[in-house]
């Protein structure tokens, strides 16, 4: 099936093809006809099979088709999303993909100033991709009308409960119109989703293209169990040895990616991290020389897992497991994208082993373990707590949040708790977007 075939505009299409895409994803051909239809969708799919073009499509075509009817201050449709990068990686497809057609978009997120992003709001919006946190300041400073909104897209929804923006999410919806069109986009399907879908959606057509938190086949994966003290000298090993020149590692705080960063520097492999207390000029610039080949290794914290979308990324390296098993999924899925296939490699001390359980639990599957020769962990070892965050030894419950803030982040700062109306909250390893995770 071609995406004409789907019913998409030439416009689209010719912008499509020059990208290099003739064929849609299987989420792309069940998504794309569901949306154009104009009812409500709650859509799961492994990640990078193609989800957002899933939604920007159709979404492109239903506002074209109806020509620009923008008002100040207004937006005809709003995306959400969990983190700065994944908003402005989305919003990229929509001006790449709506190049010839003639819609307006734009991306609003928080740690950069916010007098541009009222300045692009003001003559208003055929698409506007946001973070909930900055988004909620425009609305409280009366920069945005959401009341002509006729789509909303929840992008990674999982990821956004598990950042705990449930609360938020309320506040937004409560200013959209009660008719409208609701896309409910998530990786992974959890009851959290499901109860949130239950609230949101009218009923709603259902699209799973995989199975529940499935990892993608194209994506080998390996276990390396080693010593927690020897971790690092273990990676160098592994991108000096198999000569490996892009490569994203994935730790489990900011203070242990900057720490890696340093080592891997004195090694002689260039690196940078990327994480919540890195201004969002350095992450940028991070992300920008990574994808351009510049940059040997990025070191990310979870922040990161749904908003690095590289072409044929070859490698990723889970340095420190993560403590909330889907991440981990949403982690390795920076990989074996589009196709392409990646590998996916592990280094788990004894500290780990109930971690990495629950992966398995999670994926349905033994990961095999390879020892390196030369890394052979310590039989006796006895495991340690672990620092699940920073300043966080046991990972009991949330840190305490700073209230108040500036007169141009307010709602970054202010406590966001987790949950949703009939579901307990899950763990967030990071916290919202527009706010150092």
């Amino acid at each position: 099936m071609s995406f004409t075939e789907l019913g998409l505009a030439d416009e689209i299409v010719r912008a499509v093809s020059e990208q290099g895409y003739t064929t849609p994803t299987p989420i792309q051909t069940q998504a794309i006809p569901a949306v154009l239809r104009g009812g409500d969708l709650l859509a799961g799919a492994q990640t990078g099979t193609g989800k957002t073009a899933g939604f920007t499509l159709p979404i492109l075509q239903r506002l074209a088709k109806a020509g620009p009817m923008r008002r100040p201050k207004s937006v005809r449709a709003l995306i959400l999303t969990p983190t700065r990068e994944l908003a402005a990686q989305v919003e990229e497809s929509v001006r790449i993909y709506g190049k010839y057609l003639r819609l307006r978009s734009a991306v609003i997120f928080g740690g950069v100033g916010i007098n541009p992003q009222i300045a692009v709001l003001a003559n208003g919006l055929d698409i506007l991709v946001a973070t909930p946190g900055r988004l909620l300041d425009h609305m409280q400073q009366g920069t945005i009308d959401l009341t002509q909104v006729e789509i909303l897209v929840l992008d990674e929804a999982d990821r956004m409960l598990d950042m705990g923006f449930i609360r938020d999410i309320r506040k937004v919806l409560a200013a959209l119109p009660p008719k409208r069109q609701n896309l409910l986009f998530s990786a992974t399907f959890s009851d959290e989703i499901k109860a949130l879908a239950d609230g949101l959606l009218n009923n709603p057509e259902m699209i799973e293209v995989a199975r529940r938190n499935s990892t993608a086949d194209v994506i080998a994966q390996k276990i390396h169990p080693v010593d927690r003290n020897r971790k690092h000298p273990l990676l160098s090993h592994l991108i000096k040895s198999n000569s490996w020149t892009q490569v994203l590692v994935f730790t489990r705080t900011k203070h242990g990616a900057n720490k890696l960063v340093e080592q891997l520097g004195k090694d002689g492999i260039s690196a940078m991290a990327i994480h919540g207390n890195k201004s969002q000029s350095a992450r940028t610039r991070a992300l920008a020389e990574f994808k351009d080949g510049q940059l040997q290794v990025l070191v990310a914290t979870d922040i990161a897992a749904r908003g690095i979308d590289i072409d044929q990324l070859p490698h990723v390296v889970n340095y420190d497991l993560p403590n909330v098993p889907e991440d981990y999924v949403h982690r390795i899925g920076r990989t074996g994208r589009a196709g392409a296939t990646g590998e996916a490699v592990s280094l788990v001390c004894v500290d780990e082993h109930d971690m990495l359980k629950g992966i398995e639990k999670l994926i349905k599957r033994s990961l095999p373990r390879e020892v390196v020769p030369g890394f052979e962990p310590d039989p006796n070892a006895k495991p340690q707590p672990i620092q699940l965050r920073s300043g966080d030894m046991q990972g009991r419950g949330r840190q305490p949040r700073r209230q108040g803030g500036n007169a141009q982040e307010p709602a970054q700062n202010r406590a966001r708790k987790p949950g949703n109306a009939g579901a307990p909250a899950k763990p967030a390893p990071q916290r919202g977007a527009g706010r150092k995770p």
